[in-house]
C-alpha cells in the first residue's frame, strides 16, 4: 500500500498514446504513474506495487480488460479500478461494473473529465486500506499518514468498546457526534475489523452532492432518464454489492431520498432512475450526522422509520472539550506527528503554549485542532514550540508583529463587510455564493504558490480532498499548478 503524499496509479492500454497522455496529465510528485501494455504485465506490476488505483482499457492484446479486472479483484477488492472503453463498448463496461469496477471512462476523454474520476477512486482507495488505529492494536507509533483513534477518558474508552462489540455484526450503525470528532476515522475501524474488510468501502457525504445528483450516485440511471443522462450510469449501491457505504451527513438528506434510502434498507433492492428492474443489493450501511436527529424528528425534517432502521447500534463520539485529558495527549501526539511529516525539529512545547491551546474550547473540535497544530509548526523558527508561534488571534494570543497583523485583518474584514454592504443596496442576487467565489480564489491561489502547486500538500493545508479541490477550482476557472501573480 502506498503510505506517503503521492499517489501511484497503474495505467494498462496497449496504445503508447494514451500512455504518455496519462504521464503528462498525472505529474509527479502528486502522482506515480506505472504503465503496461499487456494484462499480464500489468497484474506483475501490481502484485510488485500495490497500485492506490488502476485505469485499465477493456481491448488487451493478450486478453481482455474484463477477465483481467476480475483477477485484479480477487487480489484486492479495495483497490478501484477505472475501465477505459472505445466507442461503442460502454455497454459491457457497464456490465463489468456490476461486477466490481469502479467507474468507466469513455476514448477519446477530456482530461478535465478524466481526472475527477481519477481524483475519487485514489480518495476511495485511501479511505478503504488506510488504517484506522485503535489502542488494542499495537502501541508502536503508527506511521504519519494513518489515522489514529486517541483517548483514554470514559467516553473514548466507550467508543473502543462499541467498535469491537459491531464491527463483526452485519448491522447498520449510525454514528453521532459534532463536526471533526473523528466519525469518519470510526466508520473505517468498523469496516476494518468487519467480515466485509476486503470488500468495497465506498463513502458518501450527503450534504456535499446536490439532491438531483444524489439519487444517481446512489442508486445510478438508465441512458435518457433525464437531461443530461447519455449513458447508463451504476450507482454506488450496485458498485458496494457485499461490501460497505459510509453514508455521512446523514441528517442533511432531503426527504424524498430519506424515502427511497428507506425502501433500499426495507427491500434490500432499488430501481435506477428511469428504470424499472428492480436490482438486488447486500450492502452494509455505516451512517454519521452531527445534527440532533430526535430534534430533527420532531420538526418534521428527518423520517423517524429511516432513524430506527439505522438506529441498529448507535456511536456518540464526544467533543474534544468533553475529554479532559486527553487533548493534551493528542496535542502533544499531533505535534510529534506533523513536525515529523514537516521535516521539523521539534523539541518540546513551553508549558504557556500548552496552556492556551487546553484553554480552547474547540469548536471544531480534532479537525481543528490538527489544523491549528499544522499552521503552528509551518510557522515555527526553532524547536520550541512558543506561544508566539501559535495562529494570530488564537486563544487571545498573537505572534510577532502583532499590532500590524490585527491592523491587517481589520482592514482586510472592512473591505469584505463594504462589498458585503454595496451588494446588498444594489439588489444584487446571490451575494453568498459571490463573496463566498472571491474568498475562495483568493485563498485556493495562495494556498497553492505557497506549496509550489502541489496538490496533495494545497489539499492537506485546506484541510478538503483532492476531488473537492478540483471541482472548485474548475467552478472558479483556476488552473492546477503555481498561480501567476
Amino acid at each position: 500500500m502506498n503510505t506517503n503524499e503521492t499517489n501511484t496509479l497503474l495505467v494498462i492500454d496497449d496504445d503508447p498514446l494514451i500512455l504518455q497522455v496519462m504521464r503528462l496529465c498525472l505529474p509527479e510528485p502528486d502522482y506515480h504513474v506505472l504503465t503496461a501494455q499487456s494484462a499480464a504485465q500489468g497484474l506483475k506490476l501490481f502484485v510488485q506495487h500495490e497500485p492506490d488505483a488502476v485505469l485499465l482499457d477493456i481491448q488487451l492484446p493478450d486478453e481482455s480488460g474484463l477477465t483481467a479486472l476480475q483477477q485484479f479483484l480477487d487480489l484486492d477488492r479495495r483497490v478501484p479500478v477505472i475501465l477505459m472503453t472505445g466507442h461503442g463498448t460502454a455497454e459491457t463496461a457497464i456490465g463489468a461494473m456490476s461486477g466490481g469496477a469502479f467507474e468507466y471512462i469513455t476514448k477519446p476523454f477530456e482530461p478535465d473529465d478524466m481526472l475527477p474520476v481519477i481524483d475519487s477512486a485514489l480518495e476511495t482507495s485511501l479511505m478503504a486500506r488506510r488504517p484506522a488505529v485503535l489502542p488494542s492494536e499495537d502501541q508502536e507509533a503508527p506511521q504519519v499518514t494513518s489515522d489514529r483513534v486517541l483517548g483514554n477518558c470514559p467516553a473514548m474508552v466507550e467508543v473502543f468498546r462499541s467498535i469491537g462489540r459491531v464491527a463483526s455484526r452485519d448491522v447498520a450503525v449510525l454514528i453521532l457526534g459534532e463536526t471533526g470528532t473523528g466519525k469518519e476515522v470510526v466508520a473505517r475501524a468498523i469496516y476494518q475489523h468487519s467480515s466485509r474488510q476486503d470488500r468495497v468501502f465506498h463513502a458518501i457525504n450527503c450534504a456535499a452532492i446536490p439532491d438531483a445528483l444524489l439519487e444517481s450516485e446512489l442508486f445510478g440511471h438508465e441512458k435518457g432518464a433525464f437531461t443530461g443522462a447519455d449513458q447508463k450510469r451504476i450507482g454506488k449501491f450496485e458498485i458496494c454489492n457485499g461490501g460497505t457505504l459510509f453514508l455521512d451527513e446523514i441528517g442533511d438528506m432531503a426527504p424524498a431520498m430519506q424515502m427511497k434510502l428507506l425502501r433500499v434498507l426495507q427491500e434490500k433492492e432499488f430501481e435506477r432512475v428511469g428504470g424499472s428492474r428492480p436490482i438486488k443489493t447486500d450492502v452494509r450501511i455505516l451512517a454519521a450526522t452531527n445534527r440532533d436527529l430526535v430534534a430533527a424528528m420532531a420538526d418534521g425534517s428527518f423520517r423517524s422509520d429511516l432513524f430506527y432502521r439505522l438506529n441498529e447500534f448507535t456511536m456518540r463520539l464526544p467533543a474534544l472539550r468533553e475529554r479532559g485529558d486527553d487533548v493534551k495527549q493528542m496535542i502533544e501526539y499531533f505535534f510529534a506527528q506533523f513536525a515529523a511529516l514537516l521535516g521539523k525539529p521539534l523539541i518540546s512545547i513551553a508549558p504557556e503554549t500548552m496552556q492556551h491551546l487546553m484553554r480552547h474550547p474547540w469548536p471544531g473540535n480534532v479537525r481543528e485542532l490538527q489544523g491549528v497544530i499544522k499552521q503552528t509548526l509551518l510557522k515555527a523558527s526553532g524547536p520550541v514550540i512558543t506561544p508566539g508561534f501559535l495562529p494570530c488571534g488564537f486563544a487571545g494570543v498573537f505572534g510577532e508583529h502583532s499590532v500590524a497583523a490585527v491592523s491587517e485583518s481589520s482592514s482586510w474584514e472592512s473591505g469584505l463587510r463594504a462589498r458585503v454592504g454595496e451588494l446588498a443596496i444594489d439588489g444584487s442576487h446571490g451575494i453568498s455564493a459571490e463573496i463566498h467565489d472571491a474568498v475562495d480564489r483568493i485563498m485556493i491561489r495562495e494556498v497553492l504558490a505557497a506549496n509550489q502547486g502541489n496538490l496533495s500538500a494545497t489539499c492537506n493545508r485546506l484541510g478538503i480532498s483532492r476531488p473537492t479541490l478540483r471541482s472548485r477550482l474548475k467552478q472558479l476557472g483556476l488552473q492546477p499548478g503555481i498561480p501567476k501573480r
